[in-house]
């Protein structure tokens, strides 16, 4: 310790480790993961697909600059935070959508669902996924419609959901693989299962994400098509569910922090998915799912916490009786 800090005492709130990762490291990890999406999704959809993107990132990065700005916060975009959430909001929007719903989707995104409940961290839904629901509810013919690439001889994801939810929509093995490399029309960043899940494993392996939540989802909505009597490989790779496993569920924020508490969050986010897919109006339900158990996740953690310095099987209120009773707690042991 230097000489000018001895005898002096500093507070700070928890947590007193950490595991050396800034929140700058960390959003870049995500954004170079994210590449391979972002890159595909140009080839595959061509310059509108960039230029939504650029406006959502640049947006994005733009409202939240102004926010802190005018609210007099610290300001901290240079952690990447708006980058991220610009490019999240762009990848689940269709190539087609205009650029000015990007610009008030990453409004939504980062002002309404972010920064006005105190910035990074303290937002109770995920960001990107609430512009994108205001987007949707605001002008469902511009984000609900079939969205074709005239170059692809695909069907939407839109279209293939509503099949399978009408029962019309049959698969056989070269539609899987259509699917699973993404050669189809749908939004810009969730048609290749493949360039997702690389990009997951790479989150996973350089501990980054948690792997609970994502495999829970999708484990949900595979069990639950199975019993119905669906199609459990077309479930998983139409839709949103796995770009929605893979980088929605997991987000710090908006998620449990327990082991326990993921697994559960996850599983609510996959029944919900399965539920509203098979019963609701809408043909695809991972947006709505994630956004309703974001607003659990609290109450998981609390629920699933336990108190440091006490065993998982009671023993810390065994050594409380006890020592309320005039047992030490080195008796009590």
């Amino acid at each position: 310790m230097s000489v000018e800090n001895q005898g002096k005492l500093y507070l700070s709130s928890s947590p007193h480790f950490t595991s050396g990762s800034s929140t700058r490291n960390i959003m870049a990890a995500v954004l170079f993961a994210l590449l391979p999406e972002c890159v595909y999704g140009v080839i595959l959809f061509g310059l509108p697909a960039l230029s939504v993107m650029l406006v959502s990132v640049a947006s994005c990065f733009l409202f939240e600059l102004l926010f802190q700005k005018v609210t007099r916060q610290k300001i901290v975009v240079s952690n990447l935070s708006p980058c991220v959430s610009g490019i999240l909001l762009a990848l689940v929007l269709p190539s087609t959508v205009p650029v000015w719903m990007a610009v008030i989707g990453s409004f939504v995104a980062v002002v309404i669902a972010k920064g006005i409940f105190g910035g990074i961290g303290s937002n109770v839904f995920n960001p990107a996924l609430t512009g994108r629901a205001f987007l949707f509810i605001s002008f469902p013919a511009a984000l609900g419609a079939s969205w074709f690439n005239p170059e692809i001889d695909a069907v939407s994801s839109a279209t293939a959901l509503s099949g399978i939810k009408a029962g019309t929509f049959a698969a056989d093995s070269s539609v899987y693989l259509q699917y699973f490399l993404g050669n189809r029309a749908g939004c810009i960043g969730e048609t290749s299962s493949l360039l997702i899940l690389i990009s997951f494993a790479f989150l996973v392996v350089i501990k980054v994400v948690d792997w609970r939540a994502p495999l829970a989802m999708v484990a949900a909505v595979a069990v639950c098509t199975f019993v119905s009597g669906g199609d459990v490989l077309l479930s998983l790779l139409t839709g949103g569910l796995l770009f929605g496993a893979a980088f929605m569920v997991t987000d710090y924020a908006t998620a449990p922090v327990t082991g326990l508490g993921r697994i559960v969050f996850g599983f609510g986010c996959g029944l919900i998915t399965f539920l509203i897919r098979k019963f609701g109006s809408y043909p695809e339900g991972v947006m709505f799912s994630i956004l309703i158990m974001n607003s659990v996740a609290p109450f998981l953690n609390n629920l699933t916490a336990r108190m440091y310095g006490y065993g998982k099987k009671g023993n810390g209120c065994a050594m409380k009786k006890k020592a309320v009773s005039g047992i030490s707690q080195e008796e009590a042991r």
